[in-house]
């Protein structure tokens, strides 16, 4: 028996946001990827792919006022966006619509939007032995759906020139990401790394790319999550819990 869903705040925030631990909770590097984007302030369009229970969208709204299409493929997390969403006012702001990212033929015009975010599946599909019992758990994980490719594909497509694209993800896969990017035409131009503590190897990787950009890029001073006593340091704590940019 699935638990009922639960209403939280949105960290550095007064966005309500509706959640369920067993289908799916935003985490830490939703928040940040929100806070390292670059946005539109006041023209242009933003969308967001496999949106989850629409973390990025409504964090954005703090920081633009365009228009936000969120795009999710499981029916539950976007019943849970759309009613986040109601829960904020936002329903003139946020768009949350189902689709799968690879069949949005249709559903958008190419070609036209100013960013695109995505807190993508970190994990190539194992084994079926692998996968989490849960099957939406593994959906929101793997890219069972859709793979990393694909997420950069759609995303160049979606762009109009000079676009930007905003991801987060795991280290380990910056080579396919700068790889990936620059065979659809996104010039790798912002990197970030976040590591849970000094000393230790990063965990995350904050990266924004420009459509047909120049080359070059800046590295910004690494995010360090917690110090010495397990708590947050002053410097991750002003973006993660007070809401300023990167």
């Amino acid at each position: 028996m699935v638990k009922e869903n639960r209403q939280d705040y949105l960290p550095g925030t007064k966005l309500s946001i509706v959640q369920n631990e067993e289908i799916f909770t935003f985490s830490t590097d939703a928040v940040l990827l929100a806070r390292f984007t670059y946005v539109p302030i006041t023209r242009g369009k933003i969308i967001d792919l496999c949106s989850g229970s629409g973390a990025i969208p409504l964090l954005l709204t703090e920081r633009s006022r365009v228009p936000i299409d969120a795009v999710e493929l499981q029916k539950p997390l976007v019943e849970m966006a759309q009613e986040s969403v109601q829960l904020n006012h936002l329903q003139e702001q946020v768009n949350v619509w189902q689709a799968d990212i690879n069949e949005l033929d249709g559903h958008v015009k190419w070609d036209s939007y100013d960013l695109v975010t995505c807190n993508p599946p970190y994990f190539r599909t194992p084994s079926a032995s692998e996968l989490n019992d849960n099957q939406r758990v593994s959906v929101a994980k793997h890219e069972i759906y859709c793979t990393l490719e694909d997420i950069i594909r759609v995303s160049s497509r979606l762009l109009k020139q000079k676009g930007k694209c905003a991801l987060v993800h795991r280290p380990e896969r910056l080579g396919d990401l700068m790889v990936l990017m620059r065979q659809y035409r996104l010039e790798p131009k912002r990197i970030q790394m976040v590591h849970p503590k000094a000393g230790k190897d990063a965990n995350m990787v904050l990266i924004e790319a420009t459509k047909d950009g120049q080359p070059g890029v800046t590295v910004h001073h690494p995010h360090i999550v917690y110090n010495e006593q397990n708590r947050y340091t002053e410097e991750f704590r002003s973006v993660y819990e007070h809401g300023q940019s990167t």
